[in-house]
């Protein structure tokens, strides 16, 4: 993983804070912002990155594990998809 690359324990790290975003996500699915019709994002507290997700009925749609510092709605395009 790249974060071990650079640092040895910092993947775990990182997929123990998606792990936590991704409960959170589940646990209250609308409590996190909405940044465009229907499209929500839950920001991750250790590291520079956000769940981008939306919500049909019941089920969460992950859209993207987006970099804060990356070109802003990289993402969007898979909206389309």
């Amino acid at each position: 993983m790249w974060f071990d690359e650079r640092v040895e324990g910092k993947g775990i790290a990182f997929l123990d804070e998606l792990d936590r975003v991704v409960r959170l996500v589940k646990a209250y699915p609308l409590a996190s912002i909405e940044i465009e019709p229907e499209i929500r994002r839950c920001l991750f507290a250790r590291f520079p990155y956000s769940l981008i997700y939306g919500i049909e009925e019941d089920i969460i749609i992950v859209i993207a594990v987006a970099h804060s510092r990356r070109s802003p709605r990289y993402w969007v395009d898979r909206l389309e998809s």
